[in-house]
C-alpha cells in the first residue's frame, strides 16, 4: 500500500497516512469543502484496515483549529477506527497546546463518545 503526505496550507493540515501504521494530521482545518478534501484519506484509511494494516496503528493528531465541518467529519473518521479496533490495535494522541483550551476540551469530547479508543490527551 502506498503512502499518502498531503502538505498543509492555509485551511488544511498536514496529512501523512503511512503504511507502517503511523497517521498523522497537523495544523488548522477548515477546508471549503471538508468532505470532497479528506474523502481520499477516509478512502486510504478503508483501504489500510481492510488490508495491510500494520500490528499497531498509531494516529497522532495536532489540530489547532477545526471548523463545524471538520468535526463532523473527525466523528466519522473516528467512528471507522472504532470500528477497526475490534480487529486492530490502535492508539490515538491528540495533541494540543496547554494555552489552546478549545483543542483540549475537543480531545476530551472524544474521548467521551468514543469510549472503545484509547485516546491520549498530549499536552505539547
Amino acid at each position: 500500500m502506498e503512502n499518502l503526505k498531503l502538505e498543509a496550507t492555509k485551511y488544511t493540515p498536514e496529512i501523512s497516512l503511512e503504511s507502517s501504521g503511523v497517521i498523522s494530521m497537523v495544523g488548522k482545518s477548515y477546508p471549503e469543502n471538508t468532505f470532497e478534501f479528506y474523502s481520499p484519506i477516509i478512502e486510504w484509511v478503508e483501504a489500510y484496515f481492510d488490508g495491510s494494516a500494520a500490528d499497531t496503528t498509531v494516529v497522532n493528531m495536532e489540530i489547532l483549529y477545526f471548523n463545524s465541518s471538520s468535526s463532523k467529519l473527525f466523528f466519522d473518521f473516528f467512528d471507522l477506527l472504532e470500528e477497526a479496533s475490534a480487529n486492530h490495535t490502535i492508539e490515538i494522541n491528540w495533541i494540543y497546546d496547554e494555552e489552546n483550551e478549545s483543542a483540549l476540551e475537543a480531545g476530551q469530547d472524544f474521548i467521551e463518545d468514543f469510549e472503545a479508543l484509547k485516546i491520549n490527551l498530549v499536552k505539547k
